[in-house]
């Protein structure tokens, strides 16, 4: 009708209405998400999109007018692209009016900082990269826009990926959506307070030490960390890095989502080999979930470490899972003779860590850690002198501890054949206060106790270690409302198997909520 405003305009007039209020009453914030578009489904979306109930240009400027208005809050999408975008959008929409179908087809969408994208910088953080820009895009990148994928923008991240938080001198400080004064977690933490904040339903994280796992676990949303080697990571490497096909060693890139479905939807298109590596000679051919019921999975649950203590909070929503996961009749155990030990695997995790940190260290601060590990006691057991060890250790001894990691491999092998997935924490504690201190100094309250900040690691070490497949899933809140998470592991190329069982326990149990200050 002539004078009736048209989709577009209402979408974006209530996002500008939004901007007024920012985090004012949750009605404020409803009226700027006309038909609940910000907590839909990439699924959902991709579907609305196709059946031409939105237009992707509509659904695009929704998204923008929501970052607009609330992000300066929050600070997680640190590098915008609107306007490319926005052409993007528009070059969708041509696509669908003419009924192509793709898996993303005009869906926005964020991306880590640390992927390249021509034309848009790209600093890890790090000032003295600062004002350098691609000329290409990122392998993944480069999947998700033949996908359809509109990238708004990129999320922040520590610098140089190296923290449980997410701030850095050239970007600020990402706050978590659930409470301001906490961390969203790191290295990925920009895209999982993105996705809590409602600002897009799909990221592109990646995870060396729980870089999807602890943002997904501190936000309330989902991550994959997929098989080692599952999505190529040509081009995701440090800024001014040529974009050579490579082969990790502990890294991954991976999906972030607000459910296990959108998990598997992104995964589809980023995972395979690199067509320049092993993709000339290999195809991709996952094997499917192992049950399709969860009556019929096989559970090892995980509530204790030995190497670091575990928030009540967190042992207690693992073990209430657990409860209703065996009434439902899944055979639930907690402990198995095949268990590959957990303080040995973390102790060599760290070591090869830090091994993989200290080709950046400069001769200064090389100096000062050899001089430090030459003071060790034999004795010291601590993930302190792990580190250090690490650091310091010769291509001799790396191999050594790459032979102890494939004794570690067997063992978790084995194990699977009789268990399908092994449920723990994703981390010791839920979301903790900004801390910008030197992380040598920082220490984490555990229900009074006080840890070492490195100790955090012993719960993301397992899989990381192994190269095995492990999803991070929201299973319930602390008494304060903060969310708690569960790491799903399977075994080595399982990643249907354990992204479906947290599909099957969002079904069963309830999945992601929005913050009280987004809703």
């Amino acid at each position: 009708m002539e004078g009736e405003p048209s989709r577009r305009a209402v979408i974006a007039g209530a996002g500008a209405a939004a901007a007024v209020t920012a985090l004012g009453a949750s009605s404020a914030l409803a009226a700027g998400d006309p038909g609940g578009l910000a907590y839909r489904s990439a699924t959902e979306l991709v579907e609305m999109l196709a059946n031409r109930e939105m237009s992707a240009r509509e659904l695009l400027d929704a998204a923008i007018s929501r970052i607009e208005a609330l992000d300066p809050k929050i600070n997680a999408v640190v590098v915008r692209d609107f306007e490319r975008a926005r052409a993007a959008a528009d070059a969708a929409d041509a696509a669908l009016a003419k009924g192509e179908r793709r898996p993303l087809l005009g869906l926005p969408m964020t991306v880590k900082e640390q992927f390249n994208i021509a034309g848009v910088p790209t600093t890890w953080g790090d000032p003295k990269f600062k004002g350098w820009t691609p000329d290409f895009d990122a392998l993944a990148v480069q999947r998700l826009k033949a996908a359809g994928a509109v990238i708004v923008g990129k999320t922040n991240l520590p610098i140089a990926l190296r923290d449980w938080q997410s701030f850095n001198e050239v970007y600020g400080t990402t706050n978590n959506p659930w409470d301001l004064s906490r961390t969203p977690g790191g290295s990925s933490g920009g895209g999982a307070a993105a996705l809590a904040a409602g600002f897009v339903p799909l990221e592109l994280g990646s995870d060396i030490g729980g870089s999807l796992r602890c943002p997904a676990h501190f936000c309330g949303v989902y991550a994959h960390k997929p098989t080692l080697d599952l999505v190529p990571q040509r081009g995701g490497g440090p800024p001014q890095t040529p974009p050579n096909p490579v082969r990790g060693d502990l890294s991954v890139h991976g999906p972030m989502a607000r459910s296990a479905a959108d998990l598997a939807l992104e995964l589809g298109v980023i995972a395979g080999p690199d067509e320049m590596m092993e993709g000339i000679g290999y195809k991709l051919a996952l094997p499917p979930p192992r049950h399709e019921k969860l009556a019929d999975y096989r559970v090892l649950v995980l509530d204790k470490h030995p190497l670091c203590p575990t928030a009540a909070s967190i042992a207690a929503a693992l073990n209430g899972l657990a409860d209703r996961l065996a009434k439902l009749g899944c055979r639930v155990v907690r402990d198995s003779p095949k268990l590959p030990d957990l303080a040995q695997t973390t102790r060599v995790y760290r070591e090869l860590l830090a091994a993989f940190y200290s080709a950046d260290l400069s001769p200064e601060i090389r100096e000062r850690v050899e001089a430090a590990a030459k003071a060790l006691s034999p004795d010291d057991r601590s993930l302190t002198a792990s580190q250090l060890r690490g650091m310091t250790m010769s291509h001799v001894e790396w191999i050594q501890k790459s032979r102890i990691r494939g004794g570690l491999r067997a063992r978790w092998v084995a194990l699977f054949q009789d268990v399908d997935v092994v449920l723990c924490p994703p981390m010791p504690s839920p979301a903790f206060p900004h801390d910008h201190s030197p992380q040598r100094n920082r220490q984490i309250d555990i229900d009074g106790t006080s840890i070492s900040y490195i100790d955090q690691v012993a719960w993301i070490a397992a899989a990381t270690l192994t190269g095995l497949p492990a999803t991070a899933a929201p299973i319930g809140k602390t008494e304060t409302g903060l969310p708690i998470g569960i790491q799903i592991i399977g075994g080595y190329l399982q990643d249907r198997t354990t992204i479906a069982f947290a599909g099957l326990i969002e079904r069963e149990f309830g999945g992601f909520t929005p913050p009280p200050l987004f809703a």
